[in-house]
């Protein structure tokens, strides 16, 4: 079971080789995030600026260098242009892993969400990050992320993410030279999937009730019953989209977070303002956000701006920063 596993993990920390030696601290326990979903969590957003697809705008390359982006972009790069790669935040992306930096979205030429939300907690955060990514396209939580609560056949990705997670966290310690025994804990799951659900009437009209079934499941599934859990909002289109199922699954995810038992330890990121249209954007698949790399990092930022909110330790930080100003 993962709580045996955390636990067992966080009780590894070497004892001092001299009784008599000056007491070093052991370090604070991973904080182990993760990031499940659809194609829009396995992320689209272009690195490389193509001068032939409007002059490269909405490209990562683009947003840090263009005047009116680039100081508002510039923790992504270092002081000669190259991409920062993030010591304290390590990511494990399938088969993929190490510092975080662009380049584990679809492909190393992509980004999605996990640029801009491991970022935004690695500030946060005063210990080591992991962020452990688990996503597939194409996905519903109407089949194939269905959890055993909803009813019916349990979702093989349902299943599979969990296996996955196990599996990451198993190879931590081989996978990250900066692991040294200190131990990991769950600090949350970030969620960014519905298209597959819009687009289907039956799972459109379960949708809510499917995804609350999923966050409990997913709780006992970790033995973390209070875990945050941050929902992104199916947003494509932005504040244009006018079809009734669309606007009925965002109104779901939104739903969702306002349930009594979820207060305090769930919260739904609104991201329609996020969306760029196609003639600033390096594709026209409004369903992968136009491949805009500045949308996926503020969908990133956002969940990662609401999960610290959830994170007791950090309201802690912000309230005695917020009283010494």
């Amino acid at each position: 079971m993962l709580r045996t596993l955390f636990l067992l993990a966080a009780a590894a920390a070497p004892a001092p080789l001299f009784a008599d030696a000056e007491a070093v601290p052991p370090k604070k326990p991973v904080q182990v995030f993760i990031l499940a979903g659809q194609s829009n969590m396995v992320g689209a957003g272009t690195v490389p600026a193509n001068p032939d697809r409007n002059g490269g705008k909405g490209s990562l390359e683009y947003l840090v260098t263009a005047k009116e982006a680039k100081k508002r972009w510039s923790h992504l790069v270092d002081k000669k242009g190259g991409w920062i790669a993030r010591e304290d935040v390590w990511i494990n992306y399938f088969d993929r892993y190490g510092e975080l930096t662009p380049g584990y979205g679809g492909n190393e030429g992509q980004i999605g969400p996990e640029l801009g939300f491991g970022h935004a907690v690695g500030e946060g955060c005063d210990e080591q990050v992991l962020l452990v990514k688990v996503a597939w396209g194409g996905k519903s939580i109407g089949k194939d992320f269905r959890p055993p609560s909803a009813g019916g056949e349990v979702g093989p990705e349902y299943t599979k993410l969990f296996e996955e997670i196990r599996r990451a966290l198993d190879a931590i310690e081989e996978r990250f030279e900066g692991y040294k025994g200190q131990g990991f804990e769950l600090a949350g799951i970030g969620w960014h999937q519905g298209w597959n659900d819009r687009v289907n009437q039956a799972f459109n009209d379960e949708y809510e009730k499917n995804l609350a079934c999923f966050i409990r499941d997913a709780r006992k599934e970790l033995e973390a019953p209070d875990l945050p859990f941050v929902i992104a909002e199916t947003g494509m289109s932005g504040r244009e989209e006018k079809h009734p199922r669309a606007l009925s699954l965002m109104r779901a995810q939104a739903k969702v977070a306002t349930y009594r038992e979820f207060k305090g330890n769930v919260a739904f990121v609104a991201t329609r303002d996020f969306y760029r249209p196609g003639e600033e954007s390096p594709s026209n698949q409004a369903y992968h956000w136009n491949s805009n790399a500045e949308t996926y990092l503020l969908i990133g930022e956002g969940m990662g701006e609401a999960m610290l909110e959830l994170l007791p330790r950090y309201r802690k930080k912000r309230a005695k920063a917020a009283r010494g100003r």
